[in-house]
């Protein structure tokens, strides 16, 4: 299992909102690219980036912040937040970005996530953001009528290779993931790599996640706070997997 540290960038800082709400918000640095670089150090094999401006204002806002952020490390990039078209995708590709997320625009524009796996395939994931089940979208702040078992089976039928589920309702609580649904997710999805997000509260978590056969499990503010050690849990893991 991956394990992907997570940067939320806003006004170009890295920051964790509280359930996303945009006023329930800690700075954790001035300076993500640094932050970026720590992770890679740490052992780090993949990096989560969002850009929470481009999520609430539905096109790019932290472009310069992403750009240094890709070329100062040399582990592979993800990032979601505003990706709404397919110039904004490909601006993001080319500029090194390793696999963008679509949220918002996966769920009303089938279409359009169609026309993104046909033409990047498995560059493309599509992050479902759920409360109670339901998809949220615009940046967690719109209900949308669609369950998550629902929409991702319908993705999985498109040729979506990864998708990351989010509950809004554990992010930067620290409560533990919502593991019910990510069995039913990960079980019922089988040709597609699952992604948990939101709610890792300690290494045992981790260590749960892990025994599921996810494919991978961002870690945010457990990681921020200093609950997990994280370079000692990725030294530890790889040991485990050398076995």
């Amino acid at each position: 299992m991956i394990v992907l540290p997570a940067i939320d960038l806003k006004d170009g800082r890295c920051v964790r909102l509280l359930q996303g709400k945009k006023k329930k918000e800690t700075v954790y640095s001035d300076d993500p690219a640094a932050m970026a670089a720590n992770f890679e150090k740490l052992g780090a094999e993949y990096l989560h980036i969002v850009d929470l401006d481009g999520a609430f204002e539905g096109s790019p806002q932290n472009l310069p912040v992403i750009e240094q952020i890709v070329s100062t490390i040399g582990i592979p990039v993800e990032l979601g937040g505003g990706i709404r078209d397919m110039d904004t995708a490909k601006r993001y590709l080319d500029a090194g970005v390793s696999r963008i997320i679509i949220g918002t625009k996966a769920v009303e524009d089938p279409d359009f996530i169609e026309s993104l796996i046909s033409r990047w395939d498995d560059r493309v994931a599509v992050s479902l953001d759920a409360k109670d089940s339901i998809v949220c979208t615009k940046g967690w702040t719109e209900s949308s009528d669609i369950e998550v078992l629902e929409a991702a089976s319908r993705l999985e039928a498109v040729g979506l290779s990864t998708l990351i589920y989010t509950d809004i309702s554990k992010d930067g609580m620290l409560s533990g993931p919502n593991m019910k649904m990510l069995e039913i997710l990960n079980r019922g999805l089988r040709g597609m790599n699952v992604i948990a997000s939101g709610g890792v509260a300690s290494e045992q978590n981790l260590l749960d996640l892990e025994s599921m056969n996810l494919y991978g499990a961002i870690t945010g503010k457990v990681v921020y706070e200093g609950k997990i050690d994280l370079g000692r849990f990725l030294k530890e893991q790889r040991s485990r997997d050398a076995r």
